[in-house]
């Protein structure tokens, strides 16, 4: 399978970077006193990973017309492996991915407004320098994140090496809910498998522009908020 992301043109960061609304939520728990009932989408990736890129350029777009009426996750496309003592995980485009899937879903768990925009910095720096702990220094700088002080930075590693347990335990969870789930490069809305980019778009029986999944995601919504 090729690899893959998505990828966001932003020059500079923090001119274009799409930054999710106030009370956008990665967990709907954390926002329940909010009444209306979010749609789940759900995006299979590799943070190095050209397929998953795409995907997430094009869901960029996508957030800017429905970022409040989503719940939106990444879920990490790997294999669980005892032998990998740093991760316990296997991932496809070596163990620099890991460390970036680890950094991502720290920041996705202790910053969660900034989150987006900090998968969107390390995808504009280039798939090969995803993981690496300048870059995640770098860009949480960029998105208004105190790495060494804030949680994302005990999670991840204050160093930005993206070997912190939290992160290592988090990294493990997303690739057991993936095999769970049977995803690859693959694209979920409300548990339902909608999409797959694997090289190009595929099994994507209601279409794969911004527009197509604009218009299954304001469906869906629209079905879960019906009195």
């Amino acid at each position: 399978m090729r690899t893959a992301l998505l990828l966001l043109f932003i020059v500079p960061i923090a001119a274009r970077a799409f930054r999710l609304p106030p009370f956008f939520s990665q967990d709907a728990a954390r926002h329940s006193f909010v009444d209306d009932v979010k749609v789940p989408i759900q995006l299979g990736v590799m943070s190095r990973c050209p397929d998953a890129l795409l995907c997430e350029d094009v869901f960029n777009n996508v957030l800017k017309r429905v970022a409040d009426r989503v719940d939106i996750s990444l879920v990490y496309v790997a294999k669980l492996d005892k032998e990998e003592e740093t991760f316990g995980v296997k991932c496809m485009h070596g163990p620099e991915e890991c460390a970036g899937n680890v950094q991502q879903l720290c920041v996705w768990k202790h910053e969660p407004s900034a989150w987006w925009e900090f998968v969107q910095c390390q995808n504009y720096e280039g798939r090969q320098e995803i993981g690496k702990p300048d870059l995640t220094l770098k860009c949480a700088k960029a998105v208004g994140i105190d790495w060494e002080n804030s949680g994302a930075g005990e999670c991840a590693g204050s160093d930005g090496s993206g070997t912190g347990s939290e992160g290592v335990a988090l990294l493990k969870e997303s690739v057991a809910l993936g095999h769970k789930l049977g995803i690859d490069c693959t694209v979920l809305i409300n548990g339902e498998q909608v999409c797959i980019h694997d090289g190009t778009w595929k099994n994507c029986e209601n279409g794969h522009s911004v527009g197509d999944f604009v218009k299954q995601i304001n469906a869906e919504y629209d079905r879960l908020n019906t009195v």
